[in-house]
């Protein structure tokens, strides 16, 4: 069935709401873009500000726009990505329209980590027809507030997340270990103990780095800042081994990128958890570690025997294949549930 969807997300490169958009394309659908990213000041300062506090001139814009779009467009489903801008009043009138309303939102507003940008999207959560869940924390709280709600699959971009060119081999990695990502609770403390303690070859790549890390320290540990795309899929591919963590004052269950990893035939060396031993088996699919010993441990084991993690790395890639993490795969299921809610409803 192709349904008219306006998609209300951040559309610009290296998003993945923007992979979204292009996977609901890549099955069949009917999608319009609302470009998020068209609704920012010049100054970075205003933009943080809003973010906080979402109020004046440039979210009641927002609003009165989405508001036009969806009459102008008559969707069947409006898709919000993490919407933090929209009042009570604009989704009601969205709803008043006759329209499904799906909230997509990989960020966590219930848990113990405060971003401190929730304002509006604790006013209109409830108002809205189906949440998309990604964490076990959060299932008995939207039951418990009778939402509807399904649980889906943190997932990789096909088109963005593969494997690289056939003959690919240690040859082409120039990165022994890689950290790809923020300094988010103690990972600075974590790499910079493997580096420093255990004399192993960690580059570090990512955002924020310069609040954490000293000049020296950058120095001898970046490889790069934040990564978007092609470059951060061939960083990928040119590590021997990807290291993944996961934010505890998120809730998270998984991190976003070991399935990213594994899409792209990396070696993943993840923390230890119980979905992530229930998405790829240890030992076969993935490594993982639950202290720091350990992981040292498993970075000297698997540096010295590149068949073996090369065998890993592919089953990892296959198992990421087989069992759908991906975006295209997931957003069907999203479509499914918005079609049983119709005619539920009808």
């Amino acid at each position: 069935m192709v349904r008219r969807i306006l998609y209300v997300g951040t559309l610009s490169s290296g998003q993945t709401s923007l992979y979204r958009f292009r996977a609901l394309q890549r099955l069949q659908q009917d999608v319009i873009p609302f470009d998020l990213a068209k609704y920012s000041y010049k100054l970075d300062k205003l933009n943080a500000l809003t973010w906080r506090f979402p109020l004046g001139p440039l979210i009641a814009r927002v609003n009165a726009d989405l508001i036009t779009a969806v009459r102008r467009e008559k969707p069947d489903i409006v898709w919000f990505d993490k919407p933090i801008q929209f009042t009570p009043a604009t989704i009601r009138s969205v709803k008043d329209l006759g329209t499904q309303t799906v909230c997509f939102n990989q960020d966590n507003p219930f848990g113990p980590r405060n971003d401190g940008c929730w304002h509006q999207f604790y006013k209109i959560y409830r108002m809205l027809n189906l949440h998309c869940l990604f964490r076990n924390a959060d299932i008995p709280r939207y039951r418990e507030w009778g939402l509807s709600f399904i649980k889906i699959q943190l997932s990789y971009d096909p088109k963005e997340h593969f494997p690289p060119p056939p003959g690919w081999s240690d040859a082409d990695r120039s990165r022994e270990v890689s950290y790809i990502g923020s300094p988010y609770e103690y990972r600075p403390q974590f790499l910079r103990s493997l580096i420093e303690n255990y004399h192993l070859p960690v580059s570090i790549s990512g955002p924020r780095w310069d609040r954490v890390l000293s000049k020296d320290e950058r120095s001898r540990y970046m490889r790069g800042g934040m990564l978007r795309d092609a470059e951060y899929r061939e960083s990928i591919w040119r590590s021997k081994i990807n290291l993944a963590f996961i934010t505890r004052m998120n809730e998270e269950d998984v991190v976003h990128k070991a399935f990213e990893i594994s899409a792209c035939s990396g070696f993943l060396l993840a923390v230890r958890s119980p979905e992530h031993q229930k998405c790829f088996q240890e030992g076969q699919e993935a490594e993982f570690f639950s202290s720091i010993e350990e992981c040292a441990e498993k970075i000297l084991y698997y540096l010295d025997h590149p068949v073996e993690r090369e065998e890993i790395a592919r089953r990892g890639c296959e198992r990421a294949k087989r069992d759908g993490y991906d975006n295209d795969t997931q957003l069907s299921r999203i479509l499914d549930k918005l079609e049983e809610m119709r005619t539920v409803g009808s």
